[in-house]
């Protein structure tokens, strides 16, 4: 009996996966992420209406919205921006922090960028969509390899510090595009990041000694 042709494009698709963050089962995980976020989108405006964050339906008690704001999204093209968006993050800085972490940092910076729109941004009556949480995502990775000092750390920080000046003082955003939330959840995204690197080097350098 002949023994099976080898699979040389295994290694190779394994590597692949590997970089990008998706292997040992992570991409089902992505996949979760991307196909809720896609059915939101597919329930329709009506529920859309009733998760977005709206500054009067907030005051009138609707809390949820606070957190159900980042999952919502005006439109297909919307959704695919910010979908695309989570894929980068994710190969970017999947294995920075653990499951329970990431969790802290999406939900306290959802909740950091609403608290700030509302005390600092009242001008903006309503909000939908997951690019201030990527922020926050985007900037705690930025801060973990800032204290491992890695190779790209001054890359990432600058980067997005430059994205952060360019749309409060330089650029033209598009139309819709709330740039206030990108800065509260980069802000909180640093401040959170740093702060649990920190605390992963100090318990590690505990256990060396």
């Amino acid at each position: 009996m002949a023994s099976p042709m080898p699979r040389d494009g295994a290694p190779v698709v394994a590597q692949i996966a590997a970089s990008l963050q998706w292997d040992r089962g992570r991409w089902i995980w992505l996949l979760l992420i991307l196909l809720l976020l896609g059915a939101v989108l597919g329930l329709g405006d009506s529920i859309g209406a009733l998760l977005r964050y709206d500054r009067s339906a907030i005051a009138a008690g609707g809390w949820w919205r606070l957190l159900t704001a980042h999952i919502v999204h005006l439109d297909s093209h919307h959704l695919l921006l910010n979908e695309l968006g989570v894929v980068l993050v994710w190969s970017l800085f999947a294995q920075d922090f653990d499951a329970i972490e990431w969790c802290v940092i999406i939900l306290s910076g959802a909740l950091a960028i609403s608290s700030g729109l509302w005390w600092l941004s009242p001008q903006v009556s309503w909000y939908v969509g997951a690019s201030g949480v990527l922020h926050t995502v985007m900037a705690a990775g930025a801060a973990k390899h800032f204290v491992l000092r890695a190779w790209d750390r001054w890359l990432l920080i600058l980067g997005l510090c430059g994205k952060l000046a360019w749309e409060q003082w330089g650029g033209h955003p598009a139309p819709l595009v709330v740039v206030d939330a990108h800065l509260y959840g980069a802000g909180w995204g640093l401040a959170v990041g740093a702060a649990l690197s920190w605390r992963i080097a100090i318990i590690r350098g505990r256990s060396k000694t």
